[in-house]
């Protein structure tokens, strides 16, 4: 077994089985775990993506947020453990890969029309999709 065989394996391990379906200029909401101390609670954190890189375990995406006259980006692993779960609130309609040019801007500037499908409004975003299956030994 070569060595990028057993990395695949040990990657696909640690990777989520469901991921939900979502693109860059959809606002979504992540509930992220946070622990202080002995006590673990859920925070969310909802924004638009702004951006999404990267492939297999190391995949992130950038939300962008502004809220009470401050804005920030954060960047989530979308295999982190430390993410409960991710939900799409509503899809965004985009001609852009990247939206970098949504910061600093707010009010009707940062709005991001939304993406309508006949008959199924938000049904095709919510379902998971399933990964690759990891190659097995032959």
């Amino acid at each position: 077994m070569s060595r990028q065989q057993e990395i695949m394996e040990l990657e696909a391990s640690y990777m989520k089985k469901e991921v939900p379906v979502f693109n860059i200029g959809d606002t979504v909401k992540v509930n992220t775990r946070i622990i202080e101390g002995e006590k673990e609670r859920l925070q969310a954190f909802t924004g638009t993506v702004v951006a999404k890189k990267g492939t297999g375990l190391s995949e992130t995406f950038t939300i962008y947020r502004n809220a009470y006259g401050s804005s920030m980006d954060r960047v989530f692993l979308l295999h982190s453990p430390r993410i409960a779960n991710i939900e799409v609130v509503r899809p965004g309609k985009v001609r852009r890969a990247k939206l970098y040019y949504l910061r600093g801007r707010s009010g009707k500037a940062a709005k991001i029309k939304e993406q309508y499908v006949a008959g199924q409004e938000n049904e095709a975003h919510a379902a998971p999709i399933s990964q690759p299956e990891a190659p097995s030994e032959s």
